[in-house]
């Protein structure tokens, strides 16, 4: 059974919540959507629906990688500053035309974090 996103949220929050410089993720996209793990356990999820499939790319973009191919993986190397954005993303809702304005906002700081020029959202 997999971890609620609730559960994987509050495991996101006590990682992030003591900083590093560098921090191993992996994201993975299975069936059900796509995972953003630390040492094997979820930090957040985004599921199989518009809102979550841009979730995912929008976060994979935060990361500085790209969304896996179904059944594959990929990892990054992230400070936990950008983690956090990465994980804000994970669950906005992009329903709503907010979103747009926070991701703006999100994705250029995680790119001047990991030391890219920002990119066009």
């Amino acid at each position: 059974m997999s971890i609620s996103r609730k559960k994987a949220l509050e495991y996101a929050d006590r990682v992030i919540s003591r900083p590093r410089s560098r921090l191993t993720v992996t994201m993975r996209q299975g069936k059900e959507g796509v995972t953003l793990l630390h040492d094997g356990k979820a930090l957040t999820r985004c599921y199989i629906n518009r809102s979550g499939i841009r979730a995912a790319t929008f976060m994979a973009q935060a990361l500085g990688v790209k969304v896996p191919p179904l059944g594959e993986s990929v990892q990054a190397q992230v400070s936990t500053g950008v983690l956090w954005r990465a994980v804000s993303i994970s669950s906005l809702d992009f329903r709503k035309r907010a979103s747009y304005v926070l991701l703006e906002r999100l994705l250029e700081e995680a790119e001047q974090m990991r030391g890219e020029p920002a990119a066009e959202v």
